[in-house]
Protein backbone atom coordinates (compact mmCIF):
# COMPACT_ATOMS: atom_id res chain seq x y z
CA UNK A 1 0.00 0.00 0.00
CA UNK A 2 1.19 3.18 -0.98
CA UNK A 3 1.89 6.26 1.53
CA UNK A 4 -0.95 8.41 -0.15
CA UNK A 5 -2.91 5.42 0.25
CA UNK A 6 -2.41 5.20 3.60
CA UNK A 7 -2.90 8.64 4.49
CA UNK A 8 -6.47 9.11 2.42
CA UNK A 9 -7.43 5.36 4.62
CA UNK A 10 -6.08 7.16 7.72
CA UNK A 11 -8.33 10.00 6.99
CA UNK A 12 -11.55 8.01 6.96
CA UNK A 13 -13.17 7.47 10.95
CA UNK A 14 -13.34 4.34 12.04
CA UNK A 15 -17.29 3.38 12.01
CA UNK A 16 -18.76 4.24 15.31
CA UNK A 17 -19.10 1.20 17.71
CA UNK A 18 -22.82 0.52 18.45
CA UNK A 19 -24.19 1.26 21.62
CA UNK A 20 -26.19 -1.65 21.41
CA UNK A 21 -26.26 -4.59 19.34
CA UNK A 22 -28.02 -7.96 19.35
CA UNK A 23 -27.05 -10.76 17.24
CA UNK A 24 -29.23 -13.87 16.13
CA UNK A 25 -31.65 -14.03 19.76
CA UNK A 26 -33.70 -17.01 19.98
CA UNK A 27 -36.35 -17.93 22.54
CA UNK A 28 -38.87 -20.27 22.60
CA UNK A 29 -41.42 -20.89 25.09
CA UNK A 30 -43.64 -23.75 25.02
CA UNK A 31 -45.36 -24.30 21.60
CA UNK A 32 -44.17 -20.54 20.66
CA UNK A 33 -41.03 -19.46 19.49
CA UNK A 34 -40.93 -15.97 20.51
CA UNK A 35 -37.38 -15.01 18.58
CA UNK A 36 -35.88 -16.83 16.09
CA UNK A 37 -32.37 -15.23 15.13
CA UNK A 38 -33.45 -11.76 16.01
CA UNK A 39 -30.45 -9.29 14.88
CA UNK A 40 -31.07 -5.67 16.35
CA UNK A 41 -27.99 -2.40 15.71
CA UNK A 42 -28.79 0.68 18.30
CA UNK A 43 -26.49 3.19 17.12
CA UNK A 44 -24.72 5.73 19.90
CA UNK A 45 -27.11 8.96 20.08
CA UNK A 46 -29.94 7.71 17.77
CA UNK A 47 -33.97 7.54 18.26
CA UNK A 48 -34.19 3.69 17.01
CA UNK A 49 -37.73 2.71 16.16
CA UNK A 50 -39.03 -0.88 16.58
CA UNK A 51 -42.41 -2.24 14.79
CA UNK A 52 -43.96 -5.09 14.46
CA UNK A 53 -47.82 -6.75 15.26
CA UNK A 54 -48.52 -7.88 18.58
CA UNK A 55 -46.89 -11.05 19.07
CA UNK A 56 -44.13 -10.59 16.50
CA UNK A 57 -41.38 -10.68 19.13
CA UNK A 58 -41.31 -7.13 20.68
CA UNK A 59 -41.32 -7.41 24.67
CA UNK A 60 -39.84 -10.96 24.03
CA UNK A 61 -36.64 -8.69 22.47
CA UNK A 62 -36.93 -5.87 25.36
CA UNK A 63 -37.27 -7.81 28.64
CA UNK A 64 -33.99 -9.63 27.21
CA UNK A 65 -32.48 -6.82 26.60
CA UNK A 66 -33.47 -5.36 30.54
CA UNK A 67 -32.05 -9.16 31.75
CA UNK A 68 -36.18 -10.21 32.44
CA UNK A 69 -35.50 -13.21 30.05
CA UNK A 70 -32.45 -15.07 29.92
CA UNK A 71 -32.26 -15.86 25.51
CA UNK A 72 -32.20 -19.13 24.27
CA UNK A 73 -29.33 -18.46 22.03
CA UNK A 74 -27.59 -15.14 20.53
CA UNK A 75 -25.43 -12.64 22.10
CA UNK A 76 -25.65 -9.40 23.27
CA UNK A 77 -23.58 -6.28 22.93
CA UNK A 78 -23.11 -3.25 25.25
CA UNK A 79 -20.48 -0.70 23.54
CA UNK A 80 -18.61 -3.75 22.08
CA UNK A 81 -18.39 -5.34 24.69
CA UNK A 82 -20.37 -8.55 25.02
CA UNK A 83 -22.48 -9.37 28.16
CA UNK A 84 -24.98 -11.31 30.05
CA UNK A 85 -27.97 -9.41 31.53
CA UNK A 86 -29.83 -11.58 33.88
CA UNK A 87 -31.62 -8.48 35.99
CA UNK A 88 -32.96 -5.20 35.73
CA UNK A 89 -30.09 -4.42 38.09
CA UNK A 90 -27.45 -5.86 35.79
CA UNK A 91 -28.89 -4.26 32.99
CA UNK A 92 -29.09 -0.94 34.73
CA UNK A 93 -25.36 -1.02 35.43
CA UNK A 94 -24.63 -1.25 32.11
CA UNK A 95 -26.77 1.89 31.25
CA UNK A 96 -30.27 -0.12 29.88
CA UNK A 97 -33.12 1.38 31.34
CA UNK A 98 -36.99 0.92 30.34
CA UNK A 99 -40.29 2.55 30.38
CA UNK A 100 -42.95 -0.67 30.92
CA UNK A 101 -45.74 -0.34 29.07
CA UNK A 102 -47.76 -1.71 31.42
CA UNK A 103 -46.36 0.42 34.46
CA UNK A 104 -43.59 -1.30 37.31
CA UNK A 105 -44.82 1.77 39.61
CA UNK A 106 -45.32 0.59 43.39
CA UNK A 107 -48.74 2.00 43.80
CA UNK A 108 -48.75 2.46 48.08
CA UNK A 109 -45.04 4.50 47.55
CA UNK A 110 -44.52 8.16 46.39
CA UNK A 111 -43.88 9.00 43.31
CA UNK A 112 -40.08 10.16 44.71
CA UNK A 113 -39.44 6.97 46.44
CA UNK A 114 -40.25 4.95 42.58
CA UNK A 115 -38.65 7.65 40.95
CA UNK A 116 -35.31 6.91 43.03
CA UNK A 117 -35.98 3.26 44.00
CA UNK A 118 -32.88 1.04 43.40
CA UNK A 119 -30.61 4.12 44.36
CA UNK A 120 -31.75 5.77 47.30
CA UNK A 121 -28.52 5.75 48.83
CA UNK A 122 -28.11 9.77 48.54
CA UNK A 123 -31.33 10.35 50.21
CA UNK A 124 -31.03 8.13 53.22
CA UNK A 125 -29.46 8.43 56.37
CA UNK A 126 -29.25 6.48 59.42
CA UNK A 127 -31.16 3.75 57.58
CA UNK A 128 -34.65 6.90 57.12
CA UNK A 129 -35.71 8.68 54.22
CA UNK A 130 -33.87 12.63 53.92
CA UNK A 131 -37.65 13.62 52.28
CA UNK A 132 -36.08 16.64 51.42
CA UNK A 133 -33.46 15.22 49.45
CA UNK A 134 -35.56 12.31 48.09
CA UNK A 135 -37.92 15.72 46.88
CA UNK A 136 -34.88 16.88 45.54
CA UNK A 137 -33.72 14.09 43.98
CA UNK A 138 -37.16 13.39 41.91
CA UNK A 139 -37.77 17.15 40.76
CA UNK A 140 -35.28 16.69 38.89
CA UNK A 141 -35.97 14.11 37.07
CA UNK A 142 -39.49 15.78 36.45
CA UNK A 143 -38.21 18.97 35.79
CA UNK A 144 -36.53 17.33 32.63
CA UNK A 145 -40.03 16.07 31.01
CA UNK A 146 -41.60 19.35 32.33
CA UNK A 147 -44.12 17.27 34.75
CA UNK A 148 -46.15 19.04 37.56
CA UNK A 149 -46.62 16.07 39.77
CA UNK A 150 -45.85 16.90 42.94
CA UNK A 151 -43.03 14.41 44.08
CA UNK A 152 -44.66 13.47 48.02
CA UNK A 153 -47.71 12.07 46.01
CA UNK A 154 -48.74 8.63 46.44
CA UNK A 155 -48.54 6.69 43.33
CA UNK A 156 -51.88 5.57 43.83
CA UNK A 157 -53.67 8.60 43.77
CA UNK A 158 -52.30 9.64 40.21
CA UNK A 159 -53.73 9.05 36.98
CA UNK A 160 -52.70 6.42 34.62
CA UNK A 161 -51.14 9.67 32.35
CA UNK A 162 -49.44 10.96 35.51
CA UNK A 163 -48.14 7.66 36.53
CA UNK A 164 -46.34 7.56 33.09
CA UNK A 165 -44.70 10.37 33.44
CA UNK A 166 -43.42 9.27 36.52
CA UNK A 167 -42.35 5.88 34.98
CA UNK A 168 -40.26 8.51 32.46
CA UNK A 169 -38.56 10.28 35.35
CA UNK A 170 -37.81 7.16 37.04
CA UNK A 171 -35.79 5.36 33.84
CA UNK A 172 -34.03 8.84 33.54
CA UNK A 173 -32.24 8.60 36.93
CA UNK A 174 -30.29 5.46 34.76
CA UNK A 175 -27.78 8.76 34.15
CA UNK A 176 -27.16 9.09 37.69
CA UNK A 177 -26.57 4.95 38.34
CA UNK A 178 -24.53 4.38 35.13
CA UNK A 179 -20.83 5.60 33.77
CA UNK A 180 -21.58 4.65 30.60
CA UNK A 181 -23.96 6.51 28.09
CA UNK A 182 -27.54 5.29 28.54
CA UNK A 183 -29.89 3.15 26.30
CA UNK A 184 -33.60 4.03 26.91
CA UNK A 185 -36.55 1.69 25.63
CA UNK A 186 -39.56 3.45 25.79
CA UNK A 187 -42.27 1.20 25.22
CA UNK A 188 -45.85 2.43 24.43
CA UNK A 189 -45.02 5.54 26.01
CA UNK A 190 -47.72 8.15 24.75
CA UNK A 191 -49.89 5.00 24.52
CA UNK A 192 -52.57 7.36 27.34
CA UNK A 193 -50.64 10.27 27.01
CA UNK A 194 -52.91 13.56 25.56
CA UNK A 195 -51.12 15.77 22.75
CA UNK A 196 -49.44 18.59 24.76
CA UNK A 197 -48.07 15.41 26.94
CA UNK A 198 -46.82 13.83 23.58
CA UNK A 199 -45.03 17.02 22.51
CA UNK A 200 -43.21 17.28 25.70
CA UNK A 201 -42.35 13.69 26.00
CA UNK A 202 -40.76 13.97 22.15
CA UNK A 203 -38.96 17.29 23.15
CA UNK A 204 -37.39 15.18 25.84
CA UNK A 205 -36.58 12.05 23.33
CA UNK A 206 -34.66 14.52 21.06
CA UNK A 207 -33.14 15.59 23.93
CA UNK A 208 -31.95 12.32 25.25
CA UNK A 209 -30.39 11.84 21.81
CA UNK A 210 -27.91 14.30 22.43
CA UNK A 211 -25.97 11.91 25.41
CA UNK A 212 -28.06 8.74 25.11
CA UNK A 213 -29.30 6.28 22.63
CA UNK A 214 -33.24 5.72 22.02
CA UNK A 215 -35.40 2.35 21.33
CA UNK A 216 -38.65 3.66 20.68
CA UNK A 217 -41.71 1.81 20.36
CA UNK A 218 -45.22 2.49 19.67
CA UNK A 219 -47.44 1.15 17.12
CA UNK A 220 -48.66 4.14 16.60
CA UNK A 221 -46.53 4.73 13.24
CA UNK A 222 -46.83 8.28 12.39
CA UNK A 223 -45.43 8.20 15.86
CA UNK A 224 -42.47 6.34 14.78
CA UNK A 225 -41.71 8.11 12.00
CA UNK A 226 -42.04 11.87 13.20
CA UNK A 227 -39.12 10.89 16.34
CA UNK A 228 -37.16 8.02 14.92
CA UNK A 229 -34.07 8.14 12.78
CA UNK A 230 -34.39 4.56 11.72
CA UNK A 231 -37.23 1.73 12.02
CA UNK A 232 -36.36 -1.85 12.42
CA UNK A 233 -39.33 -4.10 12.09
CA UNK A 234 -39.85 -7.80 13.51
CA UNK A 235 -42.24 -10.08 11.89
CA UNK A 236 -43.18 -13.56 13.34
CA UNK A 237 -39.55 -13.40 15.51
CA UNK A 238 -37.68 -12.57 12.99
CA UNK A 239 -35.93 -9.64 11.55
CA UNK A 240 -38.06 -8.48 8.55
CA UNK A 241 -35.45 -5.49 7.78
CA UNK A 242 -35.24 -1.63 8.59
CA UNK A 243 -36.00 1.75 7.05
CA UNK A 244 -34.48 5.29 7.45
CA UNK A 245 -37.83 7.33 8.65
CA UNK A 246 -36.92 10.05 6.07
CA UNK A 247 -39.15 9.64 2.99
CA UNK A 248 -40.82 7.13 4.88
CA UNK A 249 -44.36 6.49 5.41
CA UNK A 250 -46.79 4.53 7.67
CA UNK A 251 -47.59 2.19 4.68
CA UNK A 252 -43.69 1.22 4.36
CA UNK A 253 -43.34 0.37 7.69
CA UNK A 254 -47.03 -1.84 7.36
CA UNK A 255 -46.30 -3.84 4.57
CA UNK A 256 -42.93 -4.95 5.96
CA UNK A 257 -44.77 -5.74 9.46
CA UNK A 258 -47.84 -7.63 7.63
CA UNK A 259 -47.08 -7.67 3.45
CA UNK A 260 -49.66 -5.14 3.03
CA UNK A 261 -50.91 -1.51 3.59
CA UNK A 262 -52.34 0.03 5.76
CA UNK A 263 -55.49 2.06 5.40
CA UNK A 264 -58.50 3.78 7.23
CA UNK A 265 -61.05 1.58 5.77
CA UNK A 266 -60.22 -0.69 9.19
CA UNK A 267 -62.97 1.66 11.24
CA UNK A 268 -65.56 0.87 8.93
CA UNK A 269 -64.40 -1.75 6.35
CA UNK A 270 -66.19 -4.46 8.53
CA UNK A 271 -69.73 -2.94 8.89
CA UNK A 272 -71.52 -3.92 5.56
CA UNK A 273 -69.93 -7.46 6.25
CA UNK A 274 -70.44 -7.64 9.77
CA UNK A 275 -74.60 -7.09 8.98
CA UNK A 276 -74.32 -9.50 5.60
CA UNK A 277 -72.22 -12.16 7.58
CA UNK A 278 -74.42 -12.07 11.25
CA UNK A 279 -77.81 -10.17 10.07
CA UNK A 280 -79.21 -7.51 12.36
CA UNK A 281 -81.05 -7.58 15.69
CA UNK A 282 -84.78 -8.61 15.86
CA UNK A 283 -86.99 -6.09 15.56
CA UNK A 284 -84.69 -4.23 13.23
CA UNK A 285 -82.65 -3.17 15.70
CA UNK A 286 -79.27 -3.39 13.24
CA UNK A 287 -76.62 -1.06 13.85
CA UNK A 288 -76.80 2.75 14.51
CA UNK A 289 -80.93 2.52 14.94
CA UNK A 290 -82.17 4.89 17.29
CA UNK A 291 -85.44 3.87 16.82
CA UNK A 292 -88.19 3.37 19.59
CA UNK A 293 -86.93 3.18 23.59
CA UNK A 294 -83.10 3.53 23.91
CA UNK A 295 -81.27 0.48 25.33
CA UNK A 296 -79.46 2.43 27.83
CA UNK A 297 -80.87 6.26 29.49
CA UNK A 298 -78.78 7.42 31.73
CA UNK A 299 -80.54 10.69 33.77
CA UNK A 300 -79.09 12.96 36.18
CA UNK A 301 -75.85 10.84 36.96
CA UNK A 302 -73.55 12.27 39.54
CA UNK A 303 -70.05 10.79 41.12
CA UNK A 304 -67.42 12.05 42.34
CA UNK A 305 -65.86 13.29 39.25
CA UNK A 306 -68.94 14.06 37.46
CA UNK A 307 -72.56 15.60 37.80
CA UNK A 308 -75.73 15.72 35.99
CA UNK A 309 -74.74 13.04 33.33
CA UNK A 310 -77.84 12.48 30.75
CA UNK A 311 -76.56 9.47 28.02
CA UNK A 312 -79.08 7.79 25.41
CA UNK A 313 -77.20 4.44 23.26
CA UNK A 314 -80.08 2.93 21.14
CA UNK A 315 -79.70 -1.09 20.66
CA UNK A 316 -77.06 -1.91 17.86
CA UNK A 317 -75.63 2.08 17.68
CA UNK A 318 -71.96 2.92 19.07
CA UNK A 319 -71.52 6.02 20.76
CA UNK A 320 -68.14 7.23 22.06
CA UNK A 321 -67.31 9.48 24.81
CA UNK A 322 -64.47 12.00 24.42
CA UNK A 323 -63.01 14.28 26.78
CA UNK A 324 -59.55 15.94 27.92
CA UNK A 325 -57.83 14.73 30.84
CA UNK A 326 -60.24 14.83 33.97
CA UNK A 327 -63.25 15.09 31.64
CA UNK A 328 -64.67 12.77 34.19
CA UNK A 329 -65.53 9.89 31.01
CA UNK A 330 -63.47 7.16 32.49
CA UNK A 331 -65.58 7.36 35.85
CA UNK A 332 -69.07 7.50 34.12
CA UNK A 333 -67.95 4.40 31.88
CA UNK A 334 -66.84 2.62 35.35
CA UNK A 335 -70.22 3.64 37.41
CA UNK A 336 -72.29 2.34 34.31
CA UNK A 337 -70.23 -1.20 35.53
CA UNK A 338 -70.97 -0.12 39.20
CA UNK A 339 -66.98 -0.03 39.93
CA UNK A 340 -67.46 3.45 40.90
CA UNK A 341 -69.67 4.72 43.49
CA UNK A 342 -72.42 7.49 42.72
CA UNK A 343 -74.94 9.77 44.37
CA UNK A 344 -77.92 10.58 42.29
CA UNK A 345 -79.34 10.26 39.11
CA UNK A 346 -80.92 6.78 37.32
CA UNK A 347 -79.59 4.37 34.74
CA UNK A 348 -82.37 2.03 32.73
CA UNK A 349 -81.24 -1.03 30.57
CA UNK A 350 -84.52 -1.79 28.09
CA UNK A 351 -86.53 0.16 30.43
CA UNK A 352 -85.86 -1.42 33.42
CA UNK A 353 -84.01 0.94 36.27
CA UNK A 354 -81.05 -0.72 37.80
CA UNK A 355 -79.65 -0.56 41.37
CA UNK A 356 -75.05 -0.79 40.55
CA UNK A 357 -74.02 -1.17 43.76
CA UNK A 358 -71.43 -3.78 42.54
CA UNK A 359 -70.34 -5.02 39.36
CA UNK A 360 -71.88 -8.46 39.78
CA UNK A 361 -75.45 -6.98 39.44
CA UNK A 362 -74.15 -5.21 36.17
CA UNK A 363 -72.65 -8.40 34.72
CA UNK A 364 -76.19 -10.03 35.99
CA UNK A 365 -78.26 -7.15 34.11
CA UNK A 366 -76.16 -8.58 30.79
CA UNK A 367 -73.41 -5.37 30.85
CA UNK A 368 -69.87 -5.84 30.12
CA UNK A 369 -66.92 -3.91 30.52
CA UNK A 370 -63.08 -3.94 28.93
CA UNK A 371 -60.91 -1.64 31.16
CA UNK A 372 -58.52 0.17 29.82
CA UNK A 373 -55.70 -1.18 32.31
CA UNK A 374 -56.08 -4.78 30.75
CA UNK A 375 -53.25 -6.49 32.89
CA UNK A 376 -54.42 -5.27 36.39
CA UNK A 377 -58.48 -4.94 35.93
CA UNK A 378 -58.91 -7.15 32.53
CA UNK A 379 -57.36 -10.35 33.44
CA UNK A 380 -55.73 -12.96 35.79
CA UNK A 381 -52.24 -13.27 34.19
CA UNK A 382 -51.34 -16.76 35.91
CA UNK A 383 -54.52 -18.54 34.85
CA UNK A 384 -55.19 -20.32 31.09
CA UNK A 385 -57.09 -18.55 28.46
CA UNK A 386 -59.80 -20.58 29.15
CA UNK A 387 -60.68 -20.03 32.37
CA UNK A 388 -60.10 -15.99 32.00
CA UNK A 389 -62.86 -16.19 28.84
CA UNK A 390 -65.36 -17.89 31.24
CA UNK A 391 -64.28 -16.32 34.40
CA UNK A 392 -68.12 -14.60 34.20
CA UNK A 393 -70.41 -16.93 32.41
CA UNK A 394 -69.56 -19.22 34.78
CA UNK A 395 -72.79 -21.60 33.90
CA UNK A 396 -71.71 -21.91 30.35
CA UNK A 397 -69.30 -24.19 31.25
CA UNK A 398 -71.05 -26.34 33.76
CA UNK A 399 -73.13 -29.36 33.85
CA UNK A 400 -75.33 -29.12 36.62
CA UNK A 401 -73.47 -27.60 39.81
CA UNK A 402 -70.14 -29.10 38.52
CA UNK A 403 -67.56 -27.91 35.79
CA UNK A 404 -67.23 -29.59 32.57
CA UNK A 405 -64.06 -29.36 31.22
CA UNK A 406 -64.81 -31.08 27.85
CA UNK A 407 -68.00 -28.09 27.72
CA UNK A 408 -65.44 -25.42 28.44
CA UNK A 409 -62.83 -26.57 25.92
CA UNK A 410 -65.61 -27.03 23.33
CA UNK A 411 -66.93 -23.22 24.46
CA UNK A 412 -63.36 -21.53 23.97
CA UNK A 413 -62.28 -23.41 21.17
CA UNK A 414 -65.11 -22.51 19.30
CA UNK A 415 -64.46 -18.63 20.29
CA UNK A 416 -60.44 -18.78 19.59
CA UNK A 417 -61.40 -20.05 16.27
CA UNK A 418 -63.99 -17.14 15.94
CA UNK A 419 -61.86 -14.20 16.64
CA UNK A 420 -58.30 -15.70 15.32
CA UNK A 421 -56.90 -15.61 19.16
CA UNK A 422 -53.75 -16.94 18.10
CA UNK A 423 -52.49 -18.89 21.09
CA UNK A 424 -50.35 -22.77 21.49
CA UNK A 425 -53.50 -23.71 23.82
CA UNK A 426 -56.68 -23.15 25.32
CA UNK A 427 -54.74 -23.85 28.50
CA UNK A 428 -52.02 -21.40 28.16
CA UNK A 429 -51.83 -19.00 30.63
CA UNK A 430 -53.14 -15.54 29.09
CA UNK A 431 -50.18 -13.67 30.60
CA UNK A 432 -48.11 -15.30 27.93
CA UNK A 433 -50.04 -13.72 24.82
CA UNK A 434 -49.44 -10.60 23.49
CA UNK A 435 -51.72 -7.25 24.27
CA UNK A 436 -53.91 -8.15 20.69
CA UNK A 437 -54.63 -11.46 21.84
CA UNK A 438 -54.98 -11.19 25.42
CA UNK A 439 -57.75 -8.20 24.45
CA UNK A 440 -59.52 -10.36 22.51
CA UNK A 441 -59.68 -13.27 25.09
CA UNK A 442 -61.05 -10.11 27.38
CA UNK A 443 -63.47 -9.15 24.75
CA UNK A 444 -64.44 -13.29 24.26
CA UNK A 445 -65.27 -13.30 28.01
CA UNK A 446 -68.55 -10.98 27.02
CA UNK A 447 -69.20 -13.39 24.51
CA UNK A 448 -69.12 -16.82 25.57
CA UNK A 449 -72.83 -16.43 27.83
CA UNK A 450 -74.56 -14.78 24.49
CA UNK A 451 -77.07 -12.28 26.14
CA UNK A 452 -74.57 -9.20 26.47
CA UNK A 453 -77.24 -5.98 25.87
CA UNK A 454 -74.61 -3.32 26.72
CA UNK A 455 -70.49 -3.24 26.06
CA UNK A 456 -68.69 -0.42 27.62
CA UNK A 457 -65.10 -0.31 25.89
CA UNK A 458 -62.68 1.61 27.76
CA UNK A 459 -59.46 2.54 25.60
CA UNK A 460 -60.11 -1.38 24.19
CA UNK A 461 -57.30 -0.63 21.33
CA UNK A 462 -54.62 0.68 23.78
CA UNK A 463 -51.32 -0.62 22.66
CA UNK A 464 -52.73 -2.48 19.51
CA UNK A 465 -51.02 -2.92 16.38
CA UNK A 466 -52.87 -2.22 13.27
CA UNK A 467 -53.98 -5.41 12.28
CA UNK A 468 -55.26 -6.12 16.06
CA UNK A 469 -57.20 -2.76 15.82
CA UNK A 470 -59.06 -4.31 12.67
CA UNK A 471 -59.93 -7.48 14.54
CA UNK A 472 -61.51 -5.52 17.22
CA UNK A 473 -63.51 -2.55 15.02
CA UNK A 474 -64.76 -5.90 12.88
CA UNK A 475 -65.74 -7.31 16.53
CA UNK A 476 -67.16 -4.09 17.46
CA UNK A 477 -69.20 -3.90 14.61
CA UNK A 478 -70.76 -7.30 14.35
CA UNK A 479 -71.75 -6.83 17.53
CA UNK A 480 -73.36 -3.61 17.03
CA UNK A 481 -75.48 -5.42 13.83
CA UNK A 482 -76.50 -8.19 16.28
CA UNK A 483 -78.22 -5.04 18.50
CA UNK A 484 -75.47 -5.01 21.01
CA UNK A 485 -75.11 -1.26 22.79
CA UNK A 486 -71.74 0.23 23.09
CA UNK A 487 -70.00 2.99 24.45
CA UNK A 488 -66.94 3.53 23.47
CA UNK A 489 -63.72 5.44 25.30
CA UNK A 490 -61.83 6.07 22.00
CA UNK A 491 -58.01 5.36 22.02
CA UNK A 492 -57.95 8.51 19.47
CA UNK A 493 -60.22 11.27 17.96
CA UNK A 494 -59.64 9.90 14.83
CA UNK A 495 -60.80 6.24 16.40
CA UNK A 496 -64.23 8.23 17.98
CA UNK A 497 -64.99 9.34 14.44
CA UNK A 498 -64.45 6.54 12.58
CA UNK A 499 -66.20 3.92 14.94
CA UNK A 500 -69.15 5.52 16.58
CA UNK A 501 -72.37 6.73 15.36
CA UNK A 502 -72.68 9.70 17.46
CA UNK A 503 -70.07 11.55 19.80
CA UNK A 504 -70.55 13.29 22.91
CA UNK A 505 -68.29 15.30 24.45
CA UNK A 506 -67.31 15.54 28.55
CA UNK A 507 -65.72 18.55 29.85
CA UNK A 508 -65.49 19.40 33.55
CA UNK A 509 -67.85 16.33 34.70
CA UNK A 510 -70.37 17.22 32.16
CA UNK A 511 -72.00 16.06 29.15
CA UNK A 512 -71.83 19.13 26.66
CA UNK A 513 -72.50 19.02 22.64
CA UNK A 514 -73.01 15.50 20.68
CA UNK A 515 -72.22 15.31 17.12
CA UNK A 516 -73.61 12.99 14.86
CA UNK A 517 -70.77 11.07 12.67
CA UNK A 518 -72.76 9.82 9.29
CA UNK A 519 -71.30 8.12 6.42
CA UNK A 520 -71.05 10.95 4.17
CA UNK A 521 -70.68 13.70 6.40
CA UNK A 522 -67.98 12.79 9.63
CA UNK A 523 -66.57 15.96 11.41
CA UNK A 524 -63.06 16.14 12.37
CA UNK A 525 -61.01 16.40 15.07
CA UNK A 526 -60.76 19.70 14.90
CA UNK A 527 -64.20 20.08 15.32
CA UNK A 528 -64.70 17.81 18.40
CA UNK A 529 -61.30 19.64 20.14
CA UNK A 530 -62.95 23.04 19.65
CA UNK A 531 -65.83 21.40 22.13
CA UNK A 532 -63.73 19.74 24.48
CA UNK A 533 -62.03 22.64 25.37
Amino acid sequence: MSTEVAAREAEVPAPAVPALEVRGLVKHYPGVKALDGVDLEVRQHEVLGLAGENGAGKSTLLKALVGLVRPDAGDIYVRGEKVRLRSVVEAAGHGIGMVFQEQSLVPNLTAAENIVLGSEAAGVRGGLYRWSTMRRLAQEQLDKIGSPIDPLARTDSLTFAERQMVEIAKVLRIEQRSQNAPVIILDEPTSVLETKEIDTLFTQVRRLREFASVVFVSHRLDEVLDVCDRVSVLRGGVSAGEVATAGADPSDLHRMMIGSTGSDDHYHGASAAARDTVGGAEGGEGAGSRTGRPRLEVRGLSGRTFRDVDLEVAAGEIVAVVGVHGSGREDVCRALFGAEPTTTGTIRLDGETLDLSGTRAACAAGIGYVPAERKTEGMVGPMSVADNMTLVAQGSRCTGPFTSRRKQAKLVDHWIERLSIRVPHRNTPIGRLSGGNQQKVVLARWLVGGEIKLLLLDHPTRGLDIGARSEVYRLMRELAANGVATVLLADSLEEAIGMADRVVVMSDGRVGTEVACPEGGKPTPLDLVKEMV
